[in-house]
Order: structure tokens, then sequence, then C-alpha cells
């Protein structure tokens, strides 16, 4: 099978040949027909993540090694299974969650696989979604979609799982208390679309894109702020009235960081989901006195996968932006999203593209 693979890191992907899978055991082949382009896979492209304080860290110092098929937001049909799977049928489109974790430890046992200290997650460890198919273990790394749009639901498994773990993060929350919301990227916009759905209605959103901010007006978002801005902190507050009880970061690098902190007020949470990189000074004396929660967010569980598509098929979950295009061109989509040019989520198609909103062609590679 073909797949579009990151054979070195910050060079254009390649379209190579892998062998096709054969499952065995529990193991099911889902035949991918899309596959959202995620912050997640540059950063894969890139090969490293920045820690703060200098450090970085090498994706190849834990364990990933090259060519590697990326994405992570998969949906397709299943076209073949093991001998021990159950519970499924050929044909039968599905959400697939790709954070695939050990099996075997306390983690996994209790349905955190994203918790899990040995996964060997889709996209990343395992060839992704850039391929023509992805091998899942177990069945119950799938979700069955009844009839919701496959594009859509492709960013379920990480966008869609990821704002749904970060919001059960920052509760309790009245539905009339404000939520700050740093980014308005495809996370973002998925945020403020989750947030509705579970009968929130203050949302105010913070960007640096004034497109972006558009965007989140359109999605929902009750007031869309520069973060930017010099007096971003003092807009938040008079948009809450007053100091929130809670943030959510999906950039994540030091200026969002410290400006959430400083909107926060007594026992407030902020919840760290972006991985743009950097570091923030605390006071820890003044942790205690403001009894402030600083708590990162890493995915969802495959719980919360039936969750997001339940939501979506009850009709409560609203459409974030797509931008459909066929993975042959994997590598403009991963330049547009490079170069800050997608408002929603770009999601590669086995076919020719039909976007829903216009992007602008981009011809250099990322």
């Amino acid at each position: 099978m073909r797949a579009w693979a990151v054979v070195e890191n910050k060079a254009p992907l390649q379209c190579i040949e892998v062998d096709d899978p054969v499952p065995v055991g529990t193991e099911v082949v889902v035949d991918v027909s899309h596959c959202g382009v995620c912050h997640s896979d540059l950063h894969f492209w890139e090969g490293s993540y920045d820690m703060g304080g200098g450090q970085i860290m090498r994706l190849r110092d834990r364990g990933v090694t090259l060519p590697r098929a990326i994405g992570h937001e998969i949906s397709g049909r299943i076209i073949a299974h093991g001998p021990d799977a159950e519970g499924i049928e050929i044909g039968e489109q599905c959400a697939v969650y790709p954070w695939i974790g050990c099996g075997d430890c306390d983690r996994c046992a209790a349905g955190d696989d994203n918790l899990c200290m040995r996964q060997q997650s889709l996209g990343v460890l395992r060839h992704g979604g850039f391929a023509e198919r992805v091998v899942v273990p177990h069945a119950r790394y799938l979700v069955p979609l009844n009839g919701i749009d496959p594009a859509w639901a492709a960013t379920f498994g990480c966008s869609g799982i990821t704002v749904l773990s970060a919001i059960k993060k920052l509760q309790p929350q009245a539905p009339d208390s404000p939520v700050l919301l740093i980014g308005a990227g495809g996370l973002g916009l998925s945020a403020i679309a989750m947030l509705k759905a579970l009968g929130h209605d203050r949302i105010i959103s913070a960007d640096i894109d004034a497109r972006k901010r558009e965007a989140a007006l359109d999605m929902g978002a009750t007031q869309a702020i520069d973060s930017a801005a010099a007096d971003a902190a003092q807009q938040v507050e008079a948009a809450a009235g007053g100091k929130l009880s809670g943030a959510i970061d999906f950039v994540n690098v030091t200026a969002t960081a410290q400006l959430a902190t400083a909107v926060l007020g007594k026992g407030g949470k902020l919840i760290m989901v972006g991985v743009g990189g950097g570091q923030i000074p605390l006071s820890l004396a003044g942790m205690v006195f403001l009894a402030r929660t600083v708590q990162g967010s890493n995915t969802g569980t495959p719980q919360d996968l039936r969750d997001v598509v339940s939501l979506a098929a009850a009709g409560k979950l609203s459409r974030i932006p797509l931008h459909r295009m066929p993975k042959d061109e994997a590598n403009r989509a991963m330049t547009l999203l490079n170069e800050n040019q997608v408002s929603g989520r770009i999601v590669l198609t086995k076919g020719a593209g039909a976007s829903e909103h216009a992007l602008a062609r981009k011809s250099a590679d990322p």
C-alpha cells in the first residue's frame, strides 16, 4: 500500500510503498477514507518539541523511527480483521482512536490509554492515517459512525477528544461562567462547539489572527480578543466581568500561558493543551494563596471518542470548518498549516479535494 511518510525530518513527505497489513488475533484493518492534519503532525515532521529552558525533546530519543506515515485523526471502513476480533462488521464506517496503549498496565485497564507510558500510537510509533490503511490492535478503539460525515468524524480522534477531555478538567463550571479559550485554530473552534454542546454560553476566544477571531465568532464565541494586544488581559477581564474561573490554552507558549494565568481568579483553573513550548515562572506561595490549578491535558480516552460521536449523532455538536484535500496533496496541506493559513481543519481524502472553505494555493513544501 502507499503511505505519505516522513522519511527525513524537515524534508517533504514522500509517497512510499509499505507492506499491506495482514491482521492477526484481535487486529482490525481500516481502509482510511479521511485523515485530519494536526499541528502534532508538524511537530513530528520537525522531529522535536521545545520543552522550555533550552531543553529539546527529540522524537528519535523516544523510540520513533523513520520512515513513518503520520496522521492520527482517522476515519475509514473496516476491510479485514483477525480471527479473534469481535463486535465489528466488514464494511462498517468507524472513527479510529489513535492513542493506543500497551494494553497491560493499570492505566490501560482503567481505559486511560492516553496516559499509558508505553503507547503505540498511530501516526507516531505505528503508521497512521497518511497511509492508505491502518492496523488497529483491538475493536475497542473503533467507534461506528452511524451516518456521521466521515470527514468531520475523522477530527474527533484528536481535536474532538482533546477538547472534551480538557473541558472535563475545568468542571464544575456554571453554564454562564465565562471560559477563556486561547487559540482559534482547529482545536479552539472545536472547543467552542463542544462547550456550546455541553450548555455553556459565555465563551471568550483569544487569537493573534484576525481571520481566526472572526471564525471563532462565527462558531459561537461571545467575544474574540487579540491575544497579542498590550491590554489583552484587561480586555479579557472586561469581557468576563472580572477574573475568570477557567481557561484552556490551545497554543501554550510562554506569552499565552502568562495571559491565561494573569486573568485567573482565586480557585481558577488553567488547562494546558497546546505544545508550542516555553516556560512560565510560578510563585509557589501565590499558587497557595490563590488556590489555582495549572494542569496539563493529554488528548483523551476511548470513552471520550464514544462520547464525542454520541454528541454529534444527537445533533448537539456543530461542525468546524473543514477543508478537504486529496491525500496526494499532503505536502501542500502541511505547508498551509505550517504557514498558519488554515482556519478549522484540513482533512485529507482518498479522492479529489472538495473544500468547504477556500484556501489559497501554496506551492512550497513545509
